[in-house]
């Protein structure tokens, strides 16, 4: 059975609908979805750039519209979404439908919708005749470390490629948003010595040590609340430490052999987290690994870093922040405590910006929506940024 020919336009909406129907859950390969974006991309004869995972069942695109050149703009956006797992939603996720001006679907806010966005305005991109190219990237797994975008920059590199800026439309209100925190995942293993629960001498109960550890991460949390440093326009405005998952133990007649947690920092930008980290090691092995070690030298922590996002600050006088202020009419530009691809892209050296439809707070959850004015203005949004900086 062939598939039906692709129509000569999408609207966003049209375009959201065809996206949204693919369950591209970050566990999940999203080649289906890349095949039909690059076969709307063939349609409208639009070179591109696919770079796989190392598993060969992930993609990104890189398309350029007009010249096939280093410079100009890019727009980003990634395709993978969080799971609906345990969610109550009040319909098919994976099914866009509308109501009261709302769109509702996994990933339609965070962030199919800019990406709807970009993709219908291709046939307009082309028939504005670019002087300079325009970039699309289209990503995946930004949802569990950004590894899409880590790829795309190899492949921009090995191309040279690269964009002289780049938006991310992350869901912002189409507000501008310069900075990001950055993120740092740390999974800490406490190694102790097992035996029965009558001699607890004789053993070395890992959950103790994990607790004290623990204790050391909370105080530290006080401590950046009231000493900062501080960075004005993020909520909170200063770095975040935090213990998400804590394990450790069998049964209750056994000296717990293991334990270990997992925990974050978001450190405002200019903080070096590497050092924190650093910090942390350094208190465990002078005030909580002695006592371990006494009793048996093999115990004692293990840490693995498990995810590292850089922080993204774009200058509040950069050209970027001033024509995108000028094109939605924005008098402020904003910060957000949450990470994005936009950080990695600024580290490759392409100044970076966020501005994209929907808000934070409809992403991720069940009956997730994008009101359709916010795709409209972001239809607007990003044909004037074209004209501005393109054409």
């Amino acid at each position: 059975m062939t598939s039906p020919p692709m129509p000569a336009r999408l609207t966003t909406a049209d375009m959201l609908a065809r996206l949204v129907a693919f369950d591209t859950t970050s566990r999940n390969s999203n080649l289906p979805l890349i095949a039909f974006v690059r076969s709307y991309l063939d349609a409208h004869g639009v070179p591109y750039r696919v770079s796989f995972d190392e598993t060969g069942e992930k993609a990104n695109i890189h398309a350029i519209v007009g010249p096939q050149a280093a410079g100009g703009l890019a727009l980003s956006g990634h395709v993978d979404v969080v799971p609906v797992d345990g969610q109550a939603w009040s319909a098919d996720p994976f099914t866009l439908r509308e109501q009261d001006g709302k769109l509702f679907a996994r990933g339609s806010c965070d962030m199919k919708g800019f990406v709807a966005s970009c993709l219908a305005a291709v046939p307009d991109f082309q028939a504005r005749g670019l002087s300079r190219p325009l970039h699309l990237f289209i990503s995946y797994d930004e949802e569990v470390g950004c590894g899409g975008a880590k790829r795309l920059i190899r492949d921009l590199t090995d191309s040279g490629l690269k964009p002289a800026v780049c938006v991310v439309g992350e869901p912002s209100g189409m507000k501008p948003i310069l900075a990001h925190k950055g993120k740092l995942n740390l999974r800490v293993t406490v190694k102790g010595l097992p035996g029965h629960s009558s001699e607890p001498a004789k053993g070395v109960n890992a959950i103790y040590p994990a607790a004290a550890a623990i204790g050391w991460v909370e105080a530290e949390a006080r401590r950046f609340a009231v000493e900062g440093p501080f960075e004005d326009g993020f909520d909170p405005p200063y770095t975040t430490i935090h213990v998400g998952t804590v394990n450790g133990g069998s049964i209750l007649n056994i000296i717990p052999e293991r334990a270990e947690f997992v925990m974050e920092w978001r450190p405002v930008p200019g903080l070096d987290v590497f050092k924190e980290v650093d910090r942390l090691q350094a208190y465990i092995a002078q005030n909580i690994e002695p006592a371990m070690k006494a009793v048996n030298p093999a115990c004692g922590f293990e840490y693995a870093i498990e995810l590292e996002m850089p922080g993204m600050a774009l200058p509040a006088d950069h050209d970027l922040t001033s024509v995108v202020k000028q094109i939605t009419g924005s008098n402020s530009t904003g910060k957000v405590s949450y990470g994005t691809e936009g950080g990695f892209y600024q580290n490759a050296g392409i100044p970076t910006i966020i501005c994209g439809p929907g808000h934070i707070a409809q992403a991720h959850q069940p009956d997730e929506y994008v009101a359709r004015s916010e795709l409209d203005a972001c239809d607007v949004f990003i044909r004037r940024l074209a004209d501005r900086l393109l054409v």
